[in-house]
């Protein structure tokens, strides 16, 4: 498998791009595209068809390739891979629940090949500011999967407007739904990891009462009491102008364990409800649920990311042909330029090609090997064809 990225801030440029990037005789035969909602994906979509390519893409909250990152372009990862190798599902939500759409995406994934594995991509958020439930997808393709199939991806992005996100491929998209392109592992391999860095700080907690994602109380205080506290933003406390996602949130999540003694989630406050006096979160958290406040990365995650994903690369003894990077865009005002560092340094470590983006959620496996939800994360996932 050969490929290439190319990038560009309007339809136009990608088109250069792509004839550029043919005139070696490379002939690519699937495009992974993530692009901005201002720019015009039915065109962009058009374009790569005329040229032959399948199409699989999503609108994001930013974008990047090895030495480039921008917000308001396109960038496009181009496989020249059998066509036979993979193959795609693609599921607006509709009148179906979420449940559902996730079991018929692992049915219908291991009825595509005997063993396969997965690029999967949801919408974020769609055109009524409806957030999408992570957390329930990946449950439900699990149940359905067996247990050692490897998926990543992310959630579509909309410029962090909130005002809807899309996946798309050359026929069809949503603003809610799900899309995944299917690989036979048996040609494909593909090793990932996702690692967020945050840090608990201070005493473990007690979420006391909940509902939803609606926290009302931790150890029995005002939860939006002690969050304005812990942050000391007390004076913004009932300012109902204030953006908690943006200004707090990506900053500040709170940790908590997946199970006990197991991996950890980041979970984020995105809200006040002034109504109920409740702090409304991205992910559930159930009355008893234990958590710490947080602290951002520190300079070492650069070198903590490149550490895990040598040894993950070591121990597949593979190199790569390529590279996709799912980056919550939490991460880009937190990191500022360190999170260029983290995609460019997974790029020159795995000396490949690679694209990315970033997310409102990423989907990938744990440093402990179990396919999860993840916010606050760099999740990146190598192709190799075998």
């Amino acid at each position: 498998m050969q490929a290439k990225s190319i990038k560009g801030k309007s339809t136009a440029e990608i088109k250069k791009a792509l004839s550029d990037s043919m005139e070696d005789a490379f002939k690519p035969t699937l495009a992974i595209v993530f692009m901005s909602i201002s720019q015009d994906r039915k065109v962009v979509c058009e374009l790569l068809t005329n040229a032959g390519l399948d199409v699989f893409g999503a609108t994001s909250c930013g974008e990047f390739t090895e030495g480039y990152q921008a917000e308001g372009s396109i960038v496009v990862l181009l496989l020249d891979i059998p066509k036979n190798y993979y193959a795609f599902l693609f599921e607006e939500i509709g009148d179906s629940n979420l449940s559902e759409v996730g079991h018929r995406i692992a049915q219908e994934a291991e009825k595509k090949f005997t063993h396969p594995s997965m690029i999967l991509c949801s919408t974020g958020i769609n055109s009524k500011a409806e957030l999408f439930n992570g957390t329930q997808l990946v449950q439900s393709v699990k149940e359905k999967l067996s247990s050692n199939i490897a998926f990543f991806g992310g959630m579509a992005g909309d410029d962090m407007t909130f005002s809807g996100s899309y996946i798309f491929t050359k026929e069809k998209e949503t603003d809610c739904g799900v899309a995944a392109i299917v690989f036979d592992a048996e040609k494909v391999n593909m090793f990932g990891m996702a690692i967020t860095g945050w840090k608990p700080m201070g005493i473990m907690r007690t979420i006391t009462k909940s509902e939803g994602k609606k926290i009302y109380t931790i150890d029995n205080l005002s939860a939006v009491d002690m969050y304005f506290k812990y942050l000391g933003k007390e004076e913004k406390r009932t300012d109902q102008s204030f953006r908690v996602f943006e200004e707090l949130g990506f900053t500040y999540p709170f940790i908590t364990e997946r199970e006990p003694g197991g991996d950890l989630i980041l979970k984020t406050p995105v809200q006040i409800n002034h109504e109920e006096n409740a702090l409304v979160m991205d992910i559930e958290m159930e009355e008893g649920t234990k958590f710490w406040f947080s602290m951002p990365p520190d300079f070492d995650i650069v070198d903590e990311i490149l550490d895990e994903a040598t040894q993950l690369k070591n121990a597949n003894q593979s190199e790569a042909d390529a590279l996709l990077i799912f980056s919550c865009a939490g991460r880009q005002p937190v990191l500022g330029p360190l999170v260029t560092a983290e995609n460019d340094g997974l790029a020159n470590l795995l000396n490949t090609p690679m694209a990315g983006f970033f997310t409102y959620g990423e989907y990938g496996r744990t440093k402990k090997g179990k396919q999860e939800y993840h916010s606050g994360a760099c999740c990146w996932v190598a192709f190799k064809e075998k």
